[in-house]
């Protein structure tokens, strides 16, 4: 059986430090992610008609998960600050959920991954679709948080089954 990889971010006593990603060479990293809000029809056909009080759900959902992915390393105990090329948050309508998918795509030039940036900028958006939404259904259950694809690095590429 093999042994399973080393956790990069504990040192050789096991505590917490940032990897040094100084001698990492330089590539084009992308990282896409989503998440799902599900909710009741009537919640998910006001969102779409764009009449809820608090605004367009979806423009305010969009705006703070690229927001969100740009303050990653704020959020995110030793993550890098990153200079991110691209970020980009799509919301699509599910009804057989019924609900709401968020994708979030972050790309970088860099020497390290952008996945935690995709991973935040997805849950944000969820969240704040939760929160736009919650007058009219505090029920809403957002799940489905995950990294569907990464490219670059010395890694290589993963994508979800």
């Amino acid at each position: 059986m093999s042994k399973p990889p080393a956790l990069t971010h504990l040192d050789a006593r096991g505590e917490a430090h940032m990897v040094d990603v100084g001698d990492k060479a330089e590539t084009v990293r992308t990282a896409v992610a989503e998440g799902t809000v599900t909710m009741l029809p009537e919640t998910l056909s006001l969102i779409l008609s764009g009449n809820a009080r608090k605004g367009d759900v979806l423009a305010t959902a969009r705006i703070a998960g690229i927001m969100a992915a740009k303050r990653t390393h704020e959020l995110i105990p030793l993550c890098h600050p990153l200079l991110l090329n691209k970020v980009s948050v799509d919301i699509e309508a599910d009804e057989s959920l019924p609900g709401l998918r968020v994708t979030a795509l972050a790309r970088v030039s860099g020497r390290t991954g952008v996945e935690m940036e995709a991973l935040t900028a997805a849950s944000v958006a969820c969240l704040t679709i939760y929160d736009m939404a919650k007058a009219v259904d505090r029920a809403m259950v957002i799940s489905g948080i995950r990294l569907i694809e990464k490219t670059g690095g010395k890694s290589g590429d993963f994508r979800a089954e």
